[in-house]
C-alpha cells in the first residue's frame, strides 16, 4: 500500500486505517495527497504497473470555487503562513476534537497546484477502464473542500462513501 499525505502533513495515514485496504497493490491519499496518488497511478499504469485500488479520502475539490476564493486563500497563507496553517488544520478537524499531527515544509506553489487543481473525468476513466477500482471518501461535516461538487464527479466513476457526520480527516463523533 502506498499513501499521499494531505497539504502540509506527513505520517497521517492512521487516521484512516478503518478505510485503507492493506494491499500491495492499493494506492491511497488524503486531500492534496489523493492528487498526488490519482497522478502516481495515471503514471504506474503508463508504465504497465499492476494497481488494483485508488482510495481517495477527502480529495481536495475546488474547481467549482470562484476565483476570489482561490486568490483570498492564496494571500492569506503569503501574509502569514503560520496562521493560516493553524486556522487551516483547525477547519480540517472541526467540528470534532483536534488531534496533534505532523507537520512538513510546505510552498505556496503547492497551494496554488491544490487550489487550482482540475480533476479530469476522461483520465480517472482511464483508470477505471484499466480495471482499477476508484474509492472516494467523503465527510459530510468537510469545511475545506467543495463535497457536493466533488461528490458529483466522482460518482460517474467511483465508488463514493459519503459519511454524513464526518469531517476533513473522516472523524465522527
Amino acid at each position: 500500500m502506498r499513501f499521499f499525505s494531505g497539504f502540509s502533513l506527513k505520517n497521517e495515514a492512521y487516521l484512516f486505517d478503518k478505510y485503507i485496504r492493506k494491499s500491495d497493490y492499493t494506492v491511497c491519499g488524503f486531500s492534496y495527497g489523493a492528487i498526488k496518488a490519482y497522478e502516481y497511478v495515471s503514471e504506474q499504469l503508463r508504465l504497465g504497473k499492476r494497481v488494483d485500488s485508488l482510495q481517495l479520502f477527502s480529495p481536495a475539490f475546488f474547481q467549482s470555487r470562484d476565483e476570489k476564493f482561490k486568490r483570498l486563500q492564496l494571500s492569506a497563507y503569503q501574509r502569514n503562513e503560520d496562521a493560516y496553517m493553524e486556522q487551516f488544520v483547525s477547519s480540517c478537524f472541526f467540528p470534532y476534537e483536534k488531534k496533534i499531527l505532523e507537520h512538513k515544509e510546505t510552498s505556496r506553489e503547492e497551494l496554488k497546484e491544490l487550489l487550482y487543481y482540475e480533476w479530469s473525468l476522461s483520465g480517472l476513466r482511464k483508470i477505471e477502464d484499466r480495471g482499477v477500482k476508484i474509492e472516494v471518501y467523503l465527510g459530510g461535516e468537510d469545511k475545506i473542500i467543495d463535497v457536493h461538487g466533488g461528490r458529483e464527479l466522482f460518482l460517474q466513476v467511483a465508488t463514493v462513501s459519503y459519511i454524513k457526520s464526518a469531517n476533513h480527516f473522516l472523524q465522527i463523533n
